[in-house]
């Protein structure tokens, strides 16, 4: 396993060739998206059918949903938190989750004494078959910089405030590990189904920058 950074190490970052349209597309975020889909499809650079088939795919196959039922089986079954904790690729892949960015998964649990947080210095690696795609904030150099050196102070900015006398171990996702954390299951949640506890985990507590509420 990759240790958690726990300081700041030597910043990377990728250069990228931009191709600049001259046509202006609207503000909103929906209508720039639709509005660059109709164009790349009329220009025959893409094909809609395509387009709307990963789209389908992430909003009902791929996604935090993936994740939070490896959270919760892990809550219910000791047996499979062990096994998720020692191979998570393996114990993943046993819930049907596999695949692109989820080839070599680890999984980190939060406990009482220990908040792990995770962050991809490099650029913006993320565990696709478990999380879906990343948020905005977490691919901004913004928080790929701040989370290894001022990781308590990016949690607080971000809601999260955590105790001086807890670790925060931070793990940096590279192009071939992805990281999983495990957030504490909440008190007075026994009584609930798997289902029910998987409904109650967010992405956000499965990055380590939320708790489960």
């Amino acid at each position: 396993m990759t240790p958690p950074i726990t300081s700041a190490e030597t910043g990377h970052d990728h250069d990228h060739d931009h191709d600049h349209s001259h046509q202006k597309l609207p503000s909103d975020p929906a209508l720039r998206v639709k509005s660059l889909e109709s164009l790349l499809v009329e220009k025959g650079l893409v094909d809609a059918a395509a387009l709307d088939a990963v789209v389908e795919a992430y909003e009902h196959r791929i996604g935090p949903r993936n994740g939070a039922r490896v959270i919760a089986r892990a809550w219910t079954d000791p047996a499979y938190r062990q096994r998720l904790l020692t191979d998570a690729t393996a114990a993943i892949a046993a819930l049907g989750f596999s695949g692109s960015q989820g080839e070599h998964m680890v999984a980190v649990e939060n406990t009482s004494q220990v908040h792990n947080l995770v962050v991809c210095t490099l650029c913006s690696c993320y565990p696709f078959p478990v999380l879906g795609l990343p948020p905005v904030w977490y691919k901004s150099p913004a928080y790929r910089a701040r989370a290894v050196i001022d990781p308590r102070g990016v949690l607080r900015e971000l809601g999260l405030e955590i105790a001086d006398e807890v670790e925060i171990r931070v793990w940096d996702s590279t192009a071939e590990i992805r990281y999983l954390v495990v957030p504490e299951r909440p008190a007075g949640t026994e009584h609930l189904s798997e289902e029910e506890l998987a409904a109650r985990v967010t992405r956000d507590s499965m990055i380590g920058v939320a708790r489960v509420a």
